[in-house]
């Protein structure tokens, strides 16, 4: 299913096999044209234009000749009910249309539609009709200039009277007749840039593109951009299609393959769990759906995409090993479908090993935080030395990636709230749900308190051990104390018949047989698993009850029953079920679960008693095979009885015996 959706998600056209960079050597043979194309002018080309034919479109304006008509007749209207008319009227008449007349020669432009002129232009366009006219920007009158005009049309005037009855009856009458077209405009405008040609030259097939060696620029450079471009992008027969499915579907189905083989050799108990191959399955395409999402919207925010979450949420549940192969994986498939993808691969997979280097310990929220911001630095340098790489100087760094890579940082704080889905839906668990499994205020851990208040006791001792021992061979501290504290919830059946909650000297064993005795405290596992399956706790805090006495066995009881009955006794009934601990922190927990009850046994705690207590007991567990599917070494076991050694030393005070 996977595979089947990534392949849906990417590209189904051509891929250019070959890596070129702005400024730098073709690195191949001689490059000839597969096919005849044009050469396509890059976006930044086209905006030029665009943007050269918005400062430089024609400006169009209307002359309104109705206005001039009305104001001709308005004109005369006004005059005759001056009452200066019967005395300067038929002179005042003529000298006012004639001015009347030079107003709107040109035109008279109002106030809006003369913010509309261009500074740049010297002439305007205007409209009479279907004519269109070129007139000088200087010739057409304007508000502030009306007056003016007016005064120095009448210098030839001598009559004071006439002037100022002329002066007052233009002023009230005349009206702009020039408004800016904006409509008209902009169809003019609309249509250059639709004429604009998104080609600049032509390339005959066979003809020769680019020479081994040469410079990627210019000509050279916007060729071999629009073959990849006409590649990528032309629509391909029903045949070329299907092919080209199949070439993918081949790719992803090895890359995924890959991931399930490595699963499968390295962690078996993850290959065999459906739960956890899900989870895994569907984090790969999920990063790769939001890429591709990407890509199809604008491929320059494709590093605003949270890649490295991937690694942070394999790692929270899994292991470190896992996450990052699991996300260089997937990085090799967005390969095929992310521009610039060598320098895209490089990018992330060094981001996916700084953060399995560096993200530990979830559930301390700083830890998280710290860990997003040396990913993000690490994008930044790794960002800059590449345009440098490309660009030979620092000068054209594009701050906009920046401002992408701390968005992904953000971002990738989203892992937080997904582990906590995941960990509802899945039924896994993290660090962050241990941590709160580990307060002793929890209802189960608080119920073994009150009940069985000595199992209580041996549990926070033997987590406190188990922490100290994991935390020297680097295993998981947070997954082993947690375990230790719920190993033995199993007592709470039978609190009493368990020597650390007998607090008389009566022993309810004395009642019993000793297959009884063996059997109840056997049933402390299987009662242990049904209780934690009641109180809904993970799996793998489980695994611990059902591991922590693997197939030993109730050795006191046997040994009792062999001495009474030497010849008929059944050994199988004093052996713990199993199975044996299969993961270096369940056999921590077995070695420092049986210290600890056995030191308890120690009539003189010595120093050396001590030592040889821890001895035998775990060289007897390694004589019964009680480690052999976990994956813990020699040097692991005996890093783990010198921290057991020391730690229950501590316990009892135990001082150095000086000679007398």
């Amino acid at each position: 299913m996977t595979v089947v959706l990534i392949v849906f998600l990417f590209p189904k056209g051509g891929k250019f096999k070959y890596d070129y960079f702005k400024g730098k050597p073709w690195l191949y043979e001689n490059y000839y044209a597969p096919f005849n194309f044009a050469i396509q002018k890059t976006q930044e080309d086209i905006n030029i234009e665009k943007l050269k034919i918005e400062q430089d479109v024609t400006l169009y304006f209307e002359y309104d000749k109705a206005i001039v008509e009305s104001v001709y007749s308005n004109f005369d209207i006004a005059l005759e009910k001056n009452p200066l008319y019967e005395e300067v009227g038929s002179i005042a008449s003529d000298y006012g249309k004639e001015i009347i007349s030079a107003v709107y020669k040109s035109g008279f432009i109002g106030p809006l539609s003369e913010d509309k002129l261009s500074p740049n232009s010297l002439a305007v366009t205007i409209r009479k009709g279907t004519l269109a006219i070129d007139i000088a920007q200087k010739d057409l009158i304007k508000s502030k200039d009306l007056l003016q005009y007016i005064n120095a049309s009448m210098l030839e005037i001598s009559s004071q009277v006439t002037r100022n009855l002329l002066l007052t009856t233009l002023s009230e009458v005349i009206k702009p007749n020039i408004r800016f077209d904006e409509e008209f405009t902009n169809k003019v405008k609309n249509d250059q840039i639709n004429n604009i040609s998104y080609t600049t030259g032509f390339v005959a097939e066979k003809e020769l593109v680019i020479l081994k060696g040469d410079i990627v620029e210019g000509k050279k450079l916007k060729a071999l951009n629009s073959i990849q471009r006409e590649l990528e992008s032309q629509v391909w027969s029903e045949s070329n299609y299907n092919w080209v499915v199949f070439g993918y579907s081949v790719l992803v189905a090895l890359a995924i393959l890959m991931l399930l083989l490595f699963i499968r050799k390295t962690r078996p108990e993850i290959y065999e769990n459906n739960t956890k191959t899900t989870l895994i399955f569907i984090n790969v395409a999920l990063m790769i759906f939001l890429v591709t999402i990407v890509v199809k919207y604008d491929a320059k925010y494709v590093y605003a995409v949270p890649l490295t979450i991937l690694p942070i949420i394999l790692k929270a549940f899994f292991d470190a090993r896992l996450g990052l192969f699991a996300h260089v994986l997937t990085i090799l498939l967005l390969g095929f479908i992310v521009p610039n993808s060598f320098e895209f691969i490089f990018l992330q997979i060094i981001a996916g090993i700084v953060t399995i280097l560096t993200v530990s310990e979830l559930y301390k929220r700083v830890n998280l935080f710290i860990s997003i911001g040396q990913i993000t630095v690490v994008y930044m340098i790794a960002y800059i030395a590449f345009t440098i790489i490309q660009e030979g100087n620092i000068n054209d760094l594009n701050w906009f990636y920046f401002g992408l890579f701390t968005f992904s940082g953000i971002l990738a704080f989203l892992s937080t709230i997904l582990i906590f889905i995941y960990e509802k839906l899945f039924g896994l668990v993290s660090d962050v749900s241990l941590l709160e499994l580990s307060n002793t205020n929890s209802p189960l851990l608080r119920l073994l308190a009150e009940e069985a208040p000595g199992t209580f006791q041996h549990s926070m001792q033997v987590a406190n051990l188990a922490e100290a021992a994991a935390n020297e061979i680097n295993a998981n501290t947070m997954l082993v104390r947690t375990g230790a504290l719920y190993h033995d919830i199993g007592k709470l059946k039978n609190p009493m018949y368990f020597t650390e909650n007998q607090i008389t000297n009566v022993n309810p064993h004395g009642d019993i047989s000793h297959i009884d005795s063996a059997s109840i405290i056997i049933t402390h596992v299987i009662e242990g698993i049904k209780l934690a399956k009641k109180y809904r706790l993970p799996d793998r805090i489980i695994d611990f009850i059902r591991t922590h006495h693997g197939t030993s066995l109730v050795y006191y009881f046997y040994m009792l029953e062999k001495e009474a009955n030497p010849d008929a006794f059944d050994e199988a009934k004093f052996r713990y079920p199993g199975p044996n601990p299969f993961s270096k922190e369940t056999a921590i927990l077995m070695m420092c679960d049986a210290a600890e009850a056995a030191s308890k046994s120690l009539k003189e705690p010595t120093a050396q008693a001590i030592d040889n207590l821890i001895e035998k007991i775990i060289s007897k567990q390694m004589e019964e095979g009680q480690f052999n599917n976990a994956d813990i070494t020699f040097r692991d076991i005996e890093s783990v009885k010198k921290v057991l050694k020391k730690k229950v030393k501590n316990i009892y005070h135990v001082r150095i015996e000086y000679p007398e």
